[in-house]
């Protein structure tokens, strides 16, 4: 237990960090052997993202929309998961409708949209189209930093047992979902 406690202190501390960045498009990145061991004691993604308080309005979300025993399974998954300042710069209400029972589709499109069924970690990322877990590709374009659409990574390789978490700024919306008309 103890060890599990100190590897998600260990995880916050480096998702804090990242996230307190002075916006440049710097990775903040972990060395693969230092990965693996964390992995292992750090907890799958979602309880890796329940130790960061910085994660709080996605982990509200993923639970809102059923998706906390799936994010716990088996995976692999890659999640570029939104900060919650990412959340807050949505448009007035927005997130507030998402969060409604009847508008649980449309979350659980989008929330699957910031997913990749596969364990990407930093050093293999390349430019180009990605298939989310949602059925949809967003677009990685790694010059000048990288970026997920028009989203910048601020963090990359947070790891967790069922895989490994990227953090970015913004919030993705697939194109199939028109949150005007929510």
């Amino acid at each position: 237990m103890k060890k599990t406690i100190t590897a998600i202190a260990a995880a916050s501390v480096l998702l804090l960090s990242a996230c307190g960045s002075d916006g440049s498009s710097s990775d903040t990145t972990v060395a693969a052997s230092d990965t693996t061991e964390m992995a292992k004691e750090a907890g799958n993604i979602v309880e890796v993202a329940q130790g960061n308080a910085d994660f709080s309005t996605l982990v509200a979300a993923v639970v809102a929309a059923d998706l906390a025993e799936t994010l716990s399974g088996e995976g692999p998954f890659t999640v570029f998961a939104p900060t919650n300042a990412a959340f807050e710069a949505l448009p007035a209400g927005l997130l507030e409708k998402l969060l409604l029972p009847e508008n649980k589709d449309t979350l659980v499109k989008i929330l699957t949209y910031h997913v990749v069924p596969a364990k990407v970690m930093a050093a293999d990322v390349m430019a180009g189209d990605v298939t989310t877990v949602e059925g949809s590709t967003f677009t990685i374009a790694t010059e000048g930093g990288v970026k997920v659409n028009t989203s910048n990574v601020t963090a990359t390789d947070v790891p967790a047992s069922n895989g490994v978490i990227h953090v970015i700024d913004a919030v993705l919306v697939p194109s199939s979902v028109d949150v005007s008309k929510l």
